[in-house]
């Protein structure tokens, strides 16, 4: 499998203008059975009903049985199951859930993509791509408002993006590499294939496959052609000064050095998603003056800190280093802040009667994923004050645990020594 996929990326890469041909080959039986042991065990079932051990028992079988159907044309995907979760705010956010054979061939499916996409991408996009993370997102921001001349910053959201991926524009934007007519239709199979909720079949017009391992694939190339090619081509050539975009995924900000470069950009933009069936959220899209010349601007005409920029679950401000230079800063933000706590307490209760020592384990995963992710460089106090939260929160649930308030703070301390949490501390330097 790795040396097909090389073999696909190599060619992606030596020909960008040409379009690539016989490509379903890379799915066969040796892919699927690979997908097959990296898929995780653990997950929710689909339609079908069918677990990983279920699936594994004849799994060669089953195998034959794909790629037989598939050869025939006669493989359809299975409607995506529908569940809800609760959000923080008492809404629920939807989850779809793929059916199990569909997940390996998407598993598959999108390796092929990634193979032929990479080479394409931008520099500029970070999500869901080999070697590229949130981190480097953010060192990549940093670098761009303490080195170059910005002054302005647009911060977009675009509303309900994978729900309104238009299935004809995504096909157009596939066939610019993809010339393989059965990878095509496979892939349009799986756009099409539609949500089950109770019972009850939803067909899909627009959107991408809801819970599918090929969605932020999907969405990348998507807006590959939709922003990241427009704005390096055209918006940039057509500023007066300098412009960059960071994207990840559907989240994406951008900086100018003139506030009409941005203005112009915003309006521009509005356009141009409303091509591509895609439109601003106009209540969480905003342009704001921002970086160390707006800074000292503001300073010296006695005006207000400039204003802060969420994104990637951080909030972004104008600050100092030690030395009284310019710096970026980012501490948590304080709407992910809250819901990660509420979150953590609910599930606290949820699992108040486990024996402590494995509660405790479970409890510091969570913990270090926390601190993993946002524990970076001059965030010390959010993580702190994560982490103090939670063990206030774990005295209170521990005490509940019997109608008799049983536990002192001493009596915590000393379970504390003996099954000690995990503890803050930074994990990402944005300068390193």
């Amino acid at each position: 499998m790795e040396t097909k996929l090389t073999r696909i990326a190599e060619l992606a890469k030596q020909r960008p203008r040409v379009k690539l041909q016989t490509l379903i080959h890379a799915i066969d039986e040796e892919s699927l059975n690979a997908a097959h042991s990296i898929l995780s065990a653990d997950k929710a079932v689909g339609v079908d009903g069918v677990t990983k051990e279920e699936y594994g028992e004849k799994l060669q079988e089953n195998i034959k049985n794909l790629l037989e159907r598939m050869k025939r044309q006669a493989y359809k995907p299975q409607p995506v199951k529908r569940v809800y979760i609760p959000k923080t705010d008492k809404k629920k956010r939807p989850l779809g859930i793929p059916a199990y054979e569909d997940k390996l061939v998407q598993k598959v499916l999108n390796e092929v993509l990634t193979a032929i996409y990479e080479p394409e991408f931008l520099d500029c996009s970070y999500g869901f791509r080999p070697e590229r993370n949130c981190h480097e997102a953010l060192k990549e921001i940093t670098k761009i408002l303490e080195s170059k001349k910005v002054s302005y910053v647009v911060d977009a959201d675009i509303k309900g993006f994978f729900d309104n991926v238009e299935h004809g524009w995504m096909v157009k934007f596939l066939q610019e590499r993809i010339q393989d007519p059965n990878l095509l239709r496979l892939i349009v199979r799986f756009l099409k294939a539609g949500v089950m909720e109770q019972g009850k079949l939803e067909e899909a017009d627009t959107g991408t496959p809801q819970g599918g391992i090929i969605s932020p694939t999907l969405a990348n190339i998507y807006l590959h052609y939709v922003l990241d090619l427009w704005f390096m081509v055209k918006i940039k050539r057509e500023c007066r000064g300098e412009a960059y975009l960071i994207r990840y995924c559907d989240d994406f900000v951008c900086f100018f050095q003139y506030q009409e470069d941005a203005e112009d950009f915003y309006g521009k933009l509005i356009e141009r998603l409303r091509k591509f069936n895609l439109e601003i959220a106009e209540e969480k899209t905003k342009t704001i003056e921002f970086g160390r010349f707006a800074e000292e601007r503001r300073n010296n005409q006695g005006a207000s800190k400039p204003e802060t920029f969420d994104f990637l679950g951080f909030t972004h401000y104008c600050s100092k280093s030690k030395k009284g230079k310019f710096r970026v800063k980012r501490k948590t933000s304080r709407k992910k802040l809250r819901a990660k706590l509420k979150h953590f307490a609910g599930w606290l209760y949820q699992n108040m009667h486990t024996e402590i020592g494995k509660l405790i384990k479970q409890i510091n995963i969570k913990l270090v994923g926390h601190f993993r992710y946002y524990g970076v460089t001059d965030n010390s106090s959010a993580i702190n004050t994560f982490g103090y939260y939670i063990r206030r929160k774990l005295f209170e649930v521990l005490n509940r645990r019997s109608q008799k308030k049983s536990l002192t703070w001493e009596g915590f301390a000393k379970l504390k020594d003996r099954f000690p949490l995990a503890k803050a501390r930074i994990y990402v330097n944005i300068y390193g």
